[in-house]
């Protein structure tokens, strides 16, 4: 059994993905911003709590400090991350975005993700069997929100897809530099969340389905690669 940290999994597909872990015999820890929200959560769940911004250079580092004494660390599942909406669910129009918009989705989406994995990857080298998942998109296919038959299509902000596709490129190019990890992406899908205040089509339980799979992967499993529920995704 693995010891895995999630980031974000205080609600959501974090936390549906902690409780099903968890369920599988791992020990979790439940990573998240808000100390109150998170131990509540980790205390539903049998988890252990450990507070996380993954904004924050201090707050990741002692988080990783925090691991290590605890014993260290088999997997990380890069979960947290933010959608720019407006409370009605709309989307800043294209003609608005400024560098400061999208820089502050970047800072948790893209940003977070390598800071996390820069202060937890000297952990994961210590595994035996050490994982990565970072959460991505379906969003992050261009070739999805240019084909007018897509699904994708209709989608209209900038910020968050251009984030998850950096993602994408933050997988494979860390997957190529640490062999002995495996580090894949993963898109949950259009999982209804407070992310997208609910708008998704699918549940946690649907959503997390790829994170939980990919989180458990075998030593000689995937690596660089992207997946969903169904299977391997093309780049």
């Amino acid at each position: 059994m693995s010891t895995i940290l999630i980031t974000g999994a205080n609600k959501g597909i974090g936390f549906e993905t902690a409780r099903r872990l968890i369920a599988a015999g791992h020990t979790v820890y439940v990573g998240a911003r808000d100390a109150e929200r998170g131990r509540t959560a980790a205390e539903a769940l049998g988890a252990r709590f450990v507070q996380i911004d993954v904004t924050d250079d201090a707050s990741v580092e002692a988080a990783a400090k925090s691991v290590e004494a605890d014993g260290g660390l088999d997997v990380l599942v890069n979960n947290a991350g933010i959608e720019p909406r407006a409370d009605d669910g709309g989307f800043l129009a294209v003609g608005d975005v400024t560098a400061d918009s999208m820089r502050t989705v970047f800072e948790t989406n893209v940003f977070g993700q390598v800071r996390t994995l820069h202060a937890f990857l000297p952990l994961l080298q210590r595994s035996a069997a050490p994982v990565v998942v970072n959460v991505s998109s379906g969003l992050s296919l261009v070739r999805d929100l240019v084909d007018q038959q897509s699904p994708s299509h209709f989608y209209p902000g900038v910020e968050y897809p251009a984030s998850k596709a950096a993602v994408n490129m933050v997988t494979v190019q860390y997957a190529k530099a640490f062999p002995g990890v495996r580090i894949n992406a993963a898109d949950p899908g259009f999982t209804a969340t407070d992310l997208n205040h609910h708008a998704g089509t699918q549940t946690v339980e649907q959503g997390a389905e790829v994170i939980v799979r990919l989180a458990q992967v075998a030593p000689d499993g995937p690596s660089g690669e992207f997946f969903d529920a169904a299977g391997k995704l093309a780049w």
